[in-house]
């Protein structure tokens, strides 16, 4: 199993590079962090994307997380 970490030094460090200066190193880490969480393809997740997966699941539930969310709302007002 890769780390992220190994992950990130190989995708997006070693690969990219040379960098100009260190905000130019954060604005890339930023862009592929948001490709990982959002876009990759991900074998553990039956090959796709997290963004989707993760639609996915809501639908499935069918709102329910909305509601719970609105309940807790409501109590704290």
């Amino acid at each position: 199993m890769e780390s992220a970490i190994g992950l990130y030094k190989t995708e997006l460090i070693g690969r990219r590079g040379p960098w100009r200066d260190l905000a130019h190193v954060e604005m890339e880490t930023a862009g592929y962090l948001h490709w990982f969480n959002s876009r990759r393809i991900h074998s553990a997740i039956g090959d796709v994307a997290p963004a989707e997966a993760e639609a996915a699941w809501y639908a499935a539930r069918g709102g329910e997380e909305e509601e719970e969310e609105e309940e807790e709302e409501e109590q704290q007002q």
